[in-house]
């Protein structure tokens, strides 16, 4: 059977709402190599729709530079990684090449980024290889839905190859640098102490992962030389318009505990005290900024205790399912073309959000929404696309689906919605000549908060008094504490310091996280990233030989560099080549500081696998 088009998307979710939004109805299923197939007629046309399943892809060594003991990993520097097709992905290969020789046309339906852009490269080069004479158009969009993808299909891009080079200059010095450090080091510790690892373990290096690892550590290491300190206090219960509240000395804690005995000494007695300040200080607190992945993720582990990387697996299927809109996306700023009112509508009858977007939204349209500032030029920010009740999503993908969509919908809606406006308290009492004071803060207006309570300040409502007037003293008394240590990162905290640093992509964070996990560099226990003995070994002792392999920083240039490959200001071997140049450097350094660097490795893993603490791993 002859196929006039051929649509080729990154999911098969994508792939079956192609083929449902385009046909007219009527659709015949084929599996074809134990890939589902659909096809239909469109304008007197045949036309077939599959969905492949992320990279069909992969760079690798040729295959004598595959073994670890015969080969220098050094030398990988100097070998040229070649295409190669993935073992899992050989089944959609072979289903494209059956359809890629019987197609005029194919609609490149990959998700509208950089990695998407690459696959695109990767289905052209296995269809030209069965078929040269095929013709290749590009669809972009930003949601599943029928207004997007019927708009997609009618105004066609050119595949971008400066797009996709970067995606793959990336894949290329990420495999070299990655393998050679992995390689190294894992030979390094055998050679000093032959079995020190259990089948199948190794030392794993990664130029995205190992970075991160290291922002983990840091916060852990000054855990560590925090030195506790005693601090002395004074609390004076008070009586202010019939609410007794606790004050505190103003002038904060105090080192001397003497110094603290004085004053006490000097007040105890005191039964009045004088309003010195009565402050009440409105401020107004601007709504949220549109949604982008980082802060989806972030808020999801923060808010919902959903891990990143599941976050942004739960937002997959959402979007493959046309409730929201693609989930991968840099941008902070909704275009002029997402008419973000009309959407907001939608939601008026909704169980949840209904009576809000009726009586707080929909009287004040046409609305213009907060803005934020950033934008990749491709995704709009994340935003619900379809109202769906409760039910349907946890029936259909369980509760913590409907955690996030729910997040997701609040969201959108706050950034349309007024901002809120917050009265700061602060009251200041004189004591025998002393002050103390205490803080509050009241919701004067509830604003976007009514619809998004993540994040809502907590109330604390002070009385309102006048300068001069008088209150009573209940009691005064003293209050030693010690200092604490600052806190392990959080993982919303880490997603911060990687955006920060440009440790990876919007697409990629949350996997080095789990990378870490996986090698039980460190664990995650109460939001917070603690690190093993292993991964504070690792972490230190690199840094300690070689502190541009962990450093944040250094990852950060090198994805700058990457970046201009897609601005088109460098080819991609230049790109490849510097940043391998300089991965050399550092691997002979570490290699020069060998000796150092086994043995506190051996030492660190002797503790892991070898010893009782292994069991806690």
């Amino acid at each position: 059977m002859k196929i006039d088009v051929l649509v080729v998307a990154e999911k098969p979710g994508v792939a079956k709402a192609f083929a449902e939004f385009l046909s007219n109805g009527r659709i015949r299923v084929e599996k074809i190599g134990g890939v589902p197939v659909r096809f239909f007629e469109r304008n007197g046309e045949v036309w077939a729709s599959i969905g492949v399943s992320g990279h069909l892809m992969d760079y690798d060594f040729p295959e004598e530079f595959n073994s670890w003991r015969s080969v220098d990993p050094r030398q990988l520097f100097f070998i040229k990684p070649k295409q190669k097709i993935r073992k899992s992905s050989w089944k959609y290969v072979k289903a494209l090449q059956i359809l890629g020789k019987q197609a005029k046309e194919v609609i490149l339906a990959l998700d509208a980024d950089v990695e998407g852009e690459s696959i695109a490269f990767e289905v052209i080069k296995i269809l030209r290889g069965v078929n040269p004479g095929i013709r290749f158009k590009r669809a972009w969009f930003n949601a599943v839905t029928k207004q997007d993808i019927l708009r997609a299909v009618e105004k066609f891009r050119e595949p971008d190859p400066k797009m996709a080079n970067k995606a793959f200059a990336r894949m290329q010095v990420d495999l070299t640098i990655g393998a050679a450090f992995t390689r190294a080091l894992t030979l390094l510790v055998e050679k000093k102490a032959p079995k020190i690892f259990p089948r199948g373990k190794f030392i794993s290096y990664g130029p995205c992962q190992t970075p991160v690892l290291y922002l983990v550590v840091k916060r852990a290491l000054e855990r560590e030389k925090f030195k506790k300190k005693k601090l002395y206090t004074l609390e004076a219960t008070a009586l202010i318009e019939g609410k007794k509240l606790k004050l505190a000395y103003a002038k904060g804690p105090l080192e001397k505990k003497e110094e603290a005995l004085k004053i006490l000494k000097a007040i105890r007695d005191e039964k009045v005290g004088v309003i010195k300040l009565a402050e009440y200080r409105h401020r107004e607190v601007l709504p949220p900024e549109p949604l982008n992945t980082i802060e989806l993720e972030r808020r999801a582990s923060r808010f919902l205790n959903i891990r990143s990387k599941e976050a942004l697996d739960i937002a997959e299927d959402l979007y493959q399912n046309g409730l929201i809109s693609y989930p991968r996306t840099e941008t902070t700023i909704y275009p002029p073309t997402i008419d973000v009112n009309k959407i907001a509508k939608g939601f008026g009858q909704h169980s949840e959000y209904g009576s809000y977007v009726r009586i707080h939204l929909i009287p004040r349209m046409p609305i213009s929404p907060r803005q934020g500032n950033e934008d990749d030029k491709a995704h709009p920010p994340i935003h619900p696309v379809k109202p769906a009740s409760r039910n349907f999503i946890v029936k259909k993908f369980g509760i913590k689906a409907w955690k996030l969509y729910d997040l997701i919908v609040r969201h959108f809606l706050a950034t349309l919605s007024r901002e809120s406006v917050i009265e700061n308290q602060r009251i200041v009492v004189d004591i025998g000549g002393y002050e103390f004071k205490i803080d509050g803060l009241k919701i004067v207006r509830e604003g976007f908060y009514k619809i998004y309570p993540f994040g809502k300040p907590g109330e604390r409502i002070l009385p309102y008094v006048l300068e001069g007037d008088l209150v009573e003293i209940k009691s005064i008394r003293l209050v030693e504490r010690e200092t604490k240590p600052p806190p392990f990162l959080s993982e919303a905290e880490v997603l911060k310091l990687m955006k920060k640093y440009g440790i990876g992509t919007d697409a990629t964070m949350q996997d080095h996280i789990h990378t870490n996990i996986q090698r039980k560099y460190f664990t995650i226990k109460n939001k917070r990233c603690i690190p093993t003995n292993l991964g504070l070994a690792l972490a230190t002792t690199l840094h300690s030989i070689v502190p541009e392999i962990v450093e944040p920083e250094v990852r950060g240039k090198m994805e700058a560099e990457l970046v201009r490959i897609a601005k088109g200001e460098k080819q991609p071997e230049e790109v490849v080549e510097f940043i391998k140049d300089n991965f050399l450097k550092y691997y002979d350094k570490l290699v020069s500081n060998s000796h150092v660097l086994a043995e506190k490795l051996v030492e660190a893993l002797r503790q892991v696998y070898w010893s009782k603490e292994s069991k806690k791993i």
